[in-house]
């Protein structure tokens, strides 16, 4: 094991260099937040699908493919999906709205009025994936070192936190150039291969597993449908994923590039669904289907390619840690924190001294890192966690986002009623029908869609002036807001 430690501790060490790196690029709150909005397309196509590939899709995707055969693929498969009708549907205009969150788009469209409450919805998401990420490190740290939870998060959570506060969203697009890479050679061209060999190829696999194993849609009708529900229509409106859109350097990057990336993830989860049936082959009576990933790795792998295909897996959790880490540290920063503050200078000071824009996001990622680790080492059931962040984001905010870019006649009462009835609806229904129930998504979603428009016809159309303002950023003809650079020191 020694190689493959040598592996993962040199991978560690490069990420963060590759932070400090990131910090001399980072002059301003662009070039923090988005990455200046300057990245090509093998750069966005790569950070999009390091993000979204994090470790519920390779750890989990595996354990699907060992539970249900093929069809396993399918939580991933709608990630793909969603990523592919963000980027050709939607992934343009946003970009050229120049703005740095989702909350911000919200209060252009509407007039300032909507952004937060939604802020703060989208915060608690954020949150909460930032810390379903982090626990992640549990897992892969036990088997790489036979490390404590609490340590093992700690240390983990502690890398990502240090290269997100020094280089922000520079470091974040370095590290994550990184990941895909080792990703791509760990899971894609060596586990996938190795496992099929090793497990009979396919011809042995289908004489060795149930006729079910191979249905694409043996996981059931109902569970693609709330896939489909809470993960594609939740890539079109995250935070993490939209502060993603607003790096690319422009309209076509955004499309093609995240064709681009959506197009992967299919590949990707199809891989790691046929790597779960390989290891149902081989190992047909595991505790767990989530220990099915490091089983086969621990046991079938020759020594450092082993340490490759996890530092592979670590590079899908930090890439989704970081992703999550710097949307919340933006929309608490830019979205709740700045509200208040506007607030009380409102009724005292206006003309108080400029603030170091960078300094300022670069303190509230280190404070949401610390957190995130606390709430992690406390925090036990990963999966309600994640299910409480994408009902409420979907539930929430799925029909004031869409409706604001679709529909013209949305107007800011009907999306406030839309986030409020939606999620409290969504809260109730957890509440009554269980965290993890379908339910709670379905009718939530519903009852979002009904507020919005019954208050929006009810209520008098968004002012035209608003909406003038809102038609020139859509169509890019408004330049993005000077940001404050970071001061000279002597």
């Amino acid at each position: 094991m020694a190689v493959d430690y040598t592996v993962i501790v040199l991978y560690l060490a490069g990420m963060l260099a590759m932070g400090w790196w990131g910090m001399r690029r980072a002059k301003s709150k662009s070039e923090f937040l988005v990455a200046g909005r300057r990245l090509g397309p093998a750069m966005y196509s790569g950070t999009m699908a390091a993000i979204v590939l994090g470790g519920a899709s390779t750890i989990g995707g595996v354990g699907l493919g060992y539970k249900y055969g093929l069809s396993g693929a399918w939580m991933v498969f709608t990630i793909g999906l969603g990523i592919l009708a963000l980027s050709v549907f939607f992934s343009a205009r946003i970009a050229r709205l120049k703005v740095y969150t989702v909350s911000e788009m919200l209060d252009l469209r509407y007039g300032g009025k909507a952004g937060i409450i939604s802020g703060v919805v989208m915060w608690a998401y954020t949150l909460m994936l930032a810390v379903t990420s982090t626990i992640a490190y549990a897992t892969i740290f036990d088997v790489l070192f036979d490390l404590n939870r609490t340590v093992a998060i700690v240390i983990g959570g502690a890398i990502v936190v240090a290269y997100s506060t020094l280089g922000g969203m520079w470091s974040i697009t370095l590290t994550d150039m990184v990941q895909f890479v080792v990703k791509t050679i760990g899971v894609l061209l060596l586990l996938l291969p190795i496992a099929v060999v090793k497990a009979g190829g396919f011809g042995a696999m289908r004489a060795e597993l149930p006729t079910s194993y191979f249905d694409p849609l043996g996981i059931g009708g109902e569970t693609i449908f709330t896939y489909v529900l809470i993960y594609t229509f939740g890539m079109l409106i995250g935070q993490d994923i939209w502060q993603r859109v607003f790096t690319a350097r422009s309209d076509r990057v955004a499309r093609l590039g995240g064709t681009v990336a959506g197009t992967y993830c299919l590949v990707y989860a199809l891989a790691g669904a046929v790597i779960g049936t390989a290891a149902k082959v081989l190992y047909p009576h595991l505790g767990s289907a989530d220990d099915a990933f490091a089983t086969i790795v621990k046991d079938e792998l020759p020594v450092g390619v082993r340490g490759l295909v996890l530092a592979a897996a670590l590079a899908a959790v930090m890439s989704t840690s970081s992703g999550a880490l710097i949307a919340c540290a933006t929309v608490a920063n830019n979205d709740i924190w700045s509200r208040l503050r506007g607030a009380v200078r409102r009724g005292g000071d206006e003309h108080a001294e400029p603030h170091d824009e960078v300094k300022g996001n670069r303190a509230f990622i280190l404070i949401m890192g610390v957190g995130v680790i606390g709430t992690a080492i406390a925090l036990n059931n990963v999966v309600e966690a994640l299910t409480v962040a994408y009902n409420l984001l979907v539930g929430g905010l799925l029909v004031p986002i869409l409706g604001g870019l679709l529909w013209k006649r949305g107007t800011a009462p009907g999306a406030l009623a839309s986030v409020i009835v939606g999620g409290l609806a969504v809260i109730g229904l957890m509440a009554g029908f269980g965290i993890l129930a379908n339910e709670p998504v379905y009718y939530g979603l519903l009852s979002s869609l009904v507020a919005y428009v019954a208050v929006s016809l009810a209520t008098r159309p968004t002012d035209e002036s608003v909406l003038a303002v809102w038609r020139e950023r859509l169509a890019g003809r408004t330049p993005e807001p000077a940001s404050e650079p970071v001061p000279a020191h002597p």
